[in-house]
């Protein structure tokens, strides 16, 4: 199958997806023999690596021919000034994962390494430079030891590490939630609600509370620090409730946003987090939203459909920046902005994973048009110039 136009394709669908902090990943190479000569000429700093992302995937246990892997991939250099971001087609690690789908990621934001949920449990993915090396042979290892905690809890359908990385939080198929200390494994909540499943959950930035959507009922949040649920937020008539993330705003208090669908709408609700209340809601699309994500600077809101469409909408006014239809030809499952705010990563069971700048086109539609009144002018110059004797004579004397 093709990718579509501006998407990489592995050869596996793609069921999960993160970009990688390579600050906390890749360290500074010191000299091989740790001395440095007086004499010699400063050596020039090596260039910063691309941009990286993890995605993972596969066709499952069935004997499809279709890999279970895990995949480094980095961003291509561009192809020409202003051309789109892309992933390059060759990755720069690959780590297969035998008979074991990886459904569900989370990579950890100082480095530690890449936590996955498989079918039957999790695993902890570390990474590895070998000495001598460039930042384009990092490598992942498994490590067997370091999550038993988690080794037969079946299917985590929502796993994520706090911003700061000192907590960990897992919730089951088959509804048990469990938040643990990182990396002791200290255990801080555990609520085996058997009833629902656990759809997704987010910390706020602070660290001070976790929110979790279940198959059914309100989302609940839970104070991180005296272990006990503090708040239900309730759902509206026909609402049914998807995606869940705090955003902070730049004062530095923070909104969290869910998503829901009711009828034939998906819609976006905006919620106060000191009094937990519902402070907004808006429709932003008729297909039902399968990926959401706000950026790290709290300024965007990011959808994906079963569609295949992607859109980027303002956190303020939640109108739209971006918007691609058809971007994938399958169900978008992952959506992640990179740290900078400036690019979107999407992927898709059609196998495909995408880049998309943030960034507004409207500046290119003003310069389209500057451009076409260019042309307009040009040509009446050219005409009166070509005609100046007959146009003057037609002016009353």
């Amino acid at each position: 199958m093709a990718p579509r136009a501006g998407g990489q394709t592995y050869g596996f669908p793609i069921y999960c997806a993160s970009w990688l902090p390579l600050a906390h990943i890749i360290k500074p190479s010191p000299s091989a023999d740790g001395v440095v000569d007086a004499d010699a000429s400063p050596a020039l700093p090596s260039p910063p690596p691309p941009p990286m992302v993890a995605l993972g995937g596969g066709g499952g246990e069935g004997r499809s021919g279709v890999p279970n892997a895990l995949v480094v991939a980095a961003l291509a250099p561009a192809a020409a000034a202003g051309a789109p971001p892309a992933l390059s087609p060759e990755p720069v690690f690959r780590l297969g994962t035998e008979e074991q789908v990886p459904y569900r990621m989370a990579v950890h934001p100082r480095g530690d390494g890449v936590l996955c949920a498989f079918p039957n449990g999790c695993r902890l993915v570390q990474w590895e430079s070998p000495e001598g090396e460039g930042p384009h042979s990092l490598v992942l290892r498994s490590d067997q030891e370091a999550l038993v905690k988690l080794k037969d809890v079946g299917l985590q359908l929502a796993v994520s590490f706090s911003g700061e990385g000192s907590i960990l939080a897992t919730g089951g198929e088959d509804g048990h939630l469990r938040v643990f200390k990182w990396p002791g494994m200290e255990t801080i909540i555990e609520d085996p609600d058997a009833k629902t499943s656990v759809k997704d959950l987010s910390f706020s930035s602070d660290e001070k509370f976790l929110v979790v959507n279940r198959s059914s009922g309100p989302s609940r949040v839970w104070d991180l620090k005296s272990s006990e649920a503090v708040a239900n937020l309730p759902r509206e008539q026909g609402e049914i409730f998807g995606f869940c993330r705090f955003s902070t705003k730049s004062d530095n208090s923070q909104l969290l946003f869910v998503t829901a669908m009711q009828g034939d709408y998906g819609k976006i609700i905006s919620w106060n987090t000191t009094s937990w209340t519902r402070i907004g809601s808006k429709k932003v699309t008729r297909d039902a939203i399968s990926a959401f994500s706000v950026s790290p600077d709290g300024t965007l809101l990011a959808i994906g459909t079963i569609e295949g469409s992607i859109s980027v909408l303002g956190s303020r006014d939640m109108r739209v920046v971006v918007t691609v239809k058809k971007a994938h030809l399958g169900i978008v499952t992952t959506l992640a902005f990179s740290q900078d705010s400036r690019a979107l990563l999407s992927t898709s069971f059609d196998s495909t994973a995408r880049v998309t700048s943030t960034e507004s086109p409207k500046s290119d539609g003003i310069s389209l048009w500057s451009m076409v009144l260019a042309i307009i002018l040009a040509i009446l110059v050219y005409y009166y110039m070509q005609h100046k004797e007959d146009l003057l004579a037609m002016l009353p004397q």
